[in-house]
């Protein structure tokens, strides 16, 4: 046989990680990384973390997995708390960020269905988007390279251009669900939504009886400096999901929802095999007590700022490959001259820092929500000895 044991469908690196200590991984031929990918924002409170650690142990020792034909005392405590300190008045635990915007597709259009309205069943998205790589979701992005071999796909979404208010009210019909949004692009190159075109958003949703759905599994959970990045436009969405900080490395989603918007969600409607098992709920609220301590988020966007400060400092040093900095918290996009790509597979070789390539020629520098001044310092020293001797490609 040529193919491998594992299915070649991801471009694997050298790096073979077997240990993490904090904001560093310890590959197996001992290297060690400074980790500001954390698992593309995954791992919000890095590696090792002792409370995310013992959460885990214990309930592992406890009681691991059960049938969610049995009640969830675990499943209604993450929930009523995560209900408390957000929108929502309802939870459905997935496993993944792609299940739970799924969840949230469902809803949306399970909605309508229920108020006598079926034919309103598709969802508005924007260019450059990304959801998930199942098939609802590669089919609610207008990106030919999550979906090209994979037709026929899915109906029920109308692409606009992201940002583009006008051009997403020209597509509201009769068969409109809602809107479905990253308020900040994460693979698509750390592009933030306008205020105008979030509140416009929202407005027309309002005016015209539709859903606005937030898909803030990369942007969600502290990342921003806001449990919820919809929190710094100062508007609330009816549908949400979210998922990868959520369980701090522990494969955990969610799709939050309002009581009106889940109103079609009843009994046999939606399910999961793992989704709210135990141990994914001791995960998720042993992440979610280290996020809500008094000024945890202040420090996940004083830190933001600190970054931000070294990446813009740093910039004009070596202008010739570095453009600017966007992003909020510490969700940072570094906007190259040059191909992203490139210069994150140098910079992890020969460098020792491991960041995420993105759209538009954009470094994703997703550190753990717990880094300090010192990582900050390593950060900005391995980036500026990168960029000294890095070579662009003639082509770039």
């Amino acid at each position: 046989m040529s193919i491998t044991a594992l299915m070649p469908v991801y471009p694997r690196c050298g790096v073979r990680p077997v240990r993490g200590e904090g904001c560093h991984l310890i590959s197996e031929d001992g290297r060690r990384f400074l980790d500001f990918a954390s698992g593309i924002a995954v791992n919000a409170l890095g590696h090792g973390h002792p409370k995310l650690v013992k959460a885990i142990a214990d309930q592992a020792a406890t009681l691991m997995h059960v049938s969610n034909l049995y009640g969830s005392p675990q499943g209604e405590q993450f929930a009523q708390r995560l209900v408390d300190n957000t929108f929502a008045d309802t939870v459905f635990f997935t496993n993944s960020g792609a299940e739970a915007v799924e969840c949230a597709i469902k809803t949306a259009r399970r909605y309508h269905f229920a108020n006598g309205n079926p034919q309103r069943h598709d969802l508005i998205t924007f260019s450059m988007a990304f959801h998930g790589r199942t098939m609802g979701t590669i089919s609610a992005t207008n990106q030919a390279k999550m979906r090209d071999g994979f037709e026929p796909l899915l109906p029920g979404f109308k692409y606009a251009e992201f940002n583009d208010l006008e051009g997403a009210l020209a597509l509201i019909d009769e068969n409109t669900a809602g809107f479905l949004v990253e308020p900040i692009q994460g693979e698509g190159g750390i592009r933030a939504a306008t205020p105008e075109f979030l509140k416009g958003l929202r407005k027309a949703c309002d005016d015209h009886g539709l859903l606005l759905v937030l898909d803030e599994v990369q942007a969600g959970y502290g990342r921003t400096g806001k449990l919820f990045a919809h929190e710094l436009y100062g508007i609330t969405p009816d549908i949400m999901a979210s998922a990868k900080g959520i369980g701090g490395g522990f494969p955990l989603g969610a799709c939050l929802a309002t009581e009106e918007a889940a109103k079609g969600m009843v009994i046999g409607t939606h399910g999961s095999t793992y989704g709210g098992n135990p141990l994914a709920m001791a995960a998720g609220e042993a992440v979610l007590d280290v996020i809500l301590e008094d000024g945890f988020l202040d420090r996940v966007t004083q830190m933001g700022e600190r970054l931000r400060s070294g990446l813009e400092q740093m910039i004009p040093n070596h202008d010739h490959l570095f453009d600017s900095v966007r992003g909020h918290g510490l969700m940072l996009g570094l906007k190259l001259k040059s191909d992203s790509r490139r210069f994150v597979e140098f910079a992890r070789d020969n460098h020792g820092l491991l960041l995420v390539s993105a759209g538009e020629n954009v470094v994703r520098v997703l550190p753990p929500l717990v880094i300090d001044e010192s990582h900050i310092a390593e950060c900005i020293e391995k980036l500026s000895e990168a960029a000294r001797v890095y070579v662009p490609a003639s082509d770039d």
